[in-house]
């Protein structure tokens, strides 16, 4: 029974890891630049400081006056091998898969002046199932208030953080792809991925002088009939009461090929686990956090990236605790996260990333593992080459490839380093090593 909840959970955390791949060439003819003015390494979804306006401006900006095609395709796929054999997906072997990853359209660009986004529908061919994927649609204005340009948009999209311009915030964080074969800790914050898709939003942002951001935003759940109609199983994520707000300030400075970002942000929500409804209590949660960015872009030749997140959650699991699966009515996780990059004339690159989870112990909610908490931590490293990011790639500048090799390092998993699931399996044992093969047309 504990193998196959630690199965069951880790693959739920690592199909919203999948779902942040993200390039979209449409974007690029209708723009009439490379993907590498708008993505670090020329692929997505790394933004450049061009690429966050592009997309603060409500993916409105065109050259010229033709029609551009807005559709867009991407494919994933990939080897893993694991350190042990893991327990094996259905169709797949314990160790050694090659897997088409995932495969997603897009309807993405501009419609007027004011008005873009890009909607995503992607076929997940680990779980070999469709589902709708990101969603951000906008609409903006620039203005002129007290003498400073502000530009006012409104987003309705469906996952906390995918309309950010940062790649800060989880929705669009490193390693920007991974493989549902490869076990990965079973928990997360709710701002790291737990609404993904099963949610709607609308948020109104004001972007003061290129240099102050702010954010204010409301999501909700919608039906259980819409979200299996999209492909989203309502009790895997659980469904809000009421609206949940979402908070997001943030500072951005440039120093010619220098930008800065600090930031804040925050999620406040009311949660019935499991989509559960029938006590008359809810699990509330509240996620506050800090981020920082840092970019070197003005070398043709070498770019810098650094990334940084930290998370503080607190869960009061009142609805949790009366159905029997939460032991403390009080419980508290804190995530912190930070990567770095380095692209060589942005087609060779290497990335590393660390990660750290901490939080109370709880005998319900971490019953599969032997400590009863959640702690885990490790590194990702990465190394890649973006042959077509540049001017001259092929269909006239709409197809882009990226290749690369993935380590993932567990030095904690799941509540501990060695034995941590009380029959013998060690953190050491999910360290994975992945190539995979990333195409965008």
């Amino acid at each position: 029974m504990r193998i196959c909840l630690r199965l069951v959970l880790s693959a739920a955390i690592m199909v919203l890891g999948i779902s942040r791949a993200n390039a979209i060439p449409a974007f690029a003819m209708q723009t009439g630049v490379p993907c590498v003015s708008c993505h670090i390494g020329g692929f997505g979804p790394q933004l450049t400081p061009f690429g966050r306006q592009f997309k603060l401006d409500g993916y409105t900006m065109r050259a010229g006056t033709g029609f551009t095609a807005p559709v867009s395709a991407m494919a994933i796929a990939s080897y893993l091998h694991t350190a042990t054999g893991q327990p094996p997906a259905p169709g797949f072997s314990a160790n050694d898969n090659v897997a088409l990853d995932q495969a997603s359209l897009f309807l993405a660009g501009r419609v007027s002046d004011n008005f873009g986004g890009f909607s995503q529908w992607t076929y997940d061919g680990i779980g070999r199932a469709y589902a709708w994927d990101n969603l951000d649609l906008r609409a903006v204005s620039h203005q002129t208030i007290a003498g400073s340009d502000v530009l006012l948009g409104l987003s309705l999209n469906n996952s906390p953080g995918v309309q950010d311009s940062w790649n800060t915030l989880a929705a669009w964080s490193y390693p920007y792809t991974s493989s549902g074969l490869a076990l990965a800790p079973a928990t997360g914050t709710l701002m790291d991925g737990a609404l993904a898709q099963s949610v709607l939003g609308v948020s109104g942002y004001a972007y003061w002088n290129s240099s102050i951001y702010t954010e204010f935003g409301l999501y909700w759940s919608p039906s259980h009939g819409f979200l299996r109609a999209v492909g989203v199983d309502p009790a895997a994520s659980g469904v809000l009461d009421g609206v949940a707000p979402y908070v997001r300030v943030a500072y951005q400075k440039d120093y010619g090929a220098q930008n800065f970002e600090v930031g804040a942000f925050g999620l406040f929500a009311d949660l019935h686990p499991g989509a559960d409804t029938t006590v008359a209590a809810t699990d509330h949660y509240t996620d506050l956090g800090l981020d920082a960015s840092y970019q070197f872009t003005g070398d043709p030749v070498n770019s810098f990236t650094v990334n940084a997140r930290y998370t503080h959650e607190n869960q009061n699991l009142a609805a949790s605790s009366l159905l029997g699966t939460a032991a403390s009515p009080q419980n508290q996780l804190d995530d912190l996260r930070i990567d770095a990059s380095y692209y060589w004339r942005n087609m060779v690159g290497g990335s590393v990333g660390a990660f750290d989870t901490l939080g109370s112990a709880d005998a319900l909610v971490y019953g599969a593992n032997r400590t009863f908490k959640p702690d885990s931590s490790g590194f990702v490293l990465q190394a890649d080459y973006t042959p077509f990011g540049g001017t001259g790639a092929p269909l006239g500048g709409r197809f882009n490839m990226r290749i690369g090799a993935q380590y993932f390092i567990y030095t904690r998993f799941n509540g501990a380093s060695s034995n941590f699931d009380g029959i013998g399996h060690n953190a050491s044992d999910n360290n994975a090593f992945r190539l995979f093969t990333w195409f965008a047309l």
